[in-house]
């Protein structure tokens, strides 16, 4: 068992020992979803429009359920296989966000995210490059394909396909939250300790928590240079806020800061609404076949002359 484990069982030991406290504005135990079908950035169909009417809303909400209609089969088999999986196993959500916003990023205004710097645009088209080819490994696959971190999972915390959901479990001293996909485990101290030394790196970076009134502010450093959240490297300092605003809803907001990968600092907006339970493990490729079968295929592509 490992030592990130062993902690998650002993804070969620030690809530089971507490007595229960009726939800308050600093309660932000739960299980919580961020699943939407608001889009992250913000599409040309609604440019300069930060927020939708209710008519707009429903009629963007039903447009957008049938074109990700994963049941409808391909022209070709290409185009069949490349669908994965069918559309029982999404839930993307089938709503947009409660304020009908355009999109998840709020800032800049325009809900793009803003340019990356020329440095991380080379670093981008580097990474796309190894990827074009074969794999000779698994260190030439991206980070969800090793099933190691599902970078929309969190930090920061923002929808995808499925697995959207999050458990938020909070002890003396500490805030713990369970990430469904890929079922990483965040550990937030709210001690007041300092961030880990700069040569300390980590896959979801070093939170460290405090309250602001009754919201939960986490500043989060010391990245690895392999994470890339939207282009993202080593330097990205993210700041998230929690606040409860009603007993089945959180504001979630972030900010990224990281100025040797993008032009400036963003923000975004991905609301939690509570959601029954339990989560199950999602064990990506549980013993690695999913890896295995990968580098096979590649190898035999090679055999017929593909690089």
């Amino acid at each position: 068992m490992s030592h990130r484990s062993l902690a998650w069982l002993t804070i969620v030991g030690t809530v089971w020992l507490l007595p229960t406290p009726a939800a308050g504005p600093r309660d932000l135990e739960g299980l919580w979803t961020n699943a939407t079908i608001t889009p992250f950035e913000r599409s040309k169909e609604f440019a300069g429009k930060e927020f939708l009417t209710e008519k707009e809303a429903a009629d963007f909400e039903k447009r957008a359920l049938e074109n990700a209609n994963r049941d409808r089969r391909g022209a070709n088999a290409e185009a069949d296989v490349a669908g994965a999986y069918n559309d029982f196993w999404f839930e993307r959500g089938t709503k947009v966000v409660p304020t009908r916003r355009t999109s998840l990023v709020v800032d800049p205004p325009d809900g793009k995210i803003p340019p990356l710097t020329p440095a991380a645009q080379k670093a981008a088209a580097a990474r796309a490059e190894v990827l074009r080819h074969l794999p000779t490994g698994p260190e030439d696959l991206g980070l969800p394909d090793r099933c190691i971190l599902w970078p929309t999972a969190g930090p920061p915390m923002v929808p995808g396909g499925y697995n959207n959901n999050y458990q938020i479990v909070q002890a003396p001293g500490y805030v713990a939250i369970l990430v469904e996909m890929i079922h990483d485990v965040r550990i937030i101290p709210l001690d007041g300790r300092p961030h880990l030394p700069s040569n300390i790196r980590q896959w979801m970076g070093d939170s460290r928590g405090h309250w602001e009134g009754n919201t939960l502010v986490v500043d989060t450093t010391n990245f690895t240079d392999k994470t890339h959240f939207r282009g993202s490297d080593q330097n990205l300092h993210l700041v998230e806020r929690f606040t409860r605003t009603g007993p089945d809803t959180i504001l979630y907001e972030f900010t990224v800061d990281d100025p040797t990968a993008f032009t400036k600092p963003w923000k975004g907006q991905a609301p939690l609404t509570k959601t029954d339970g339990p989560i199950y493990e999602y064990a990506c490729h549980e013993g690695n076949y999913g890896m295995t079968n990968i580098l096979t295929g590649a190898r035999a592509q090679e055999k017929k002359g593909v690089k």
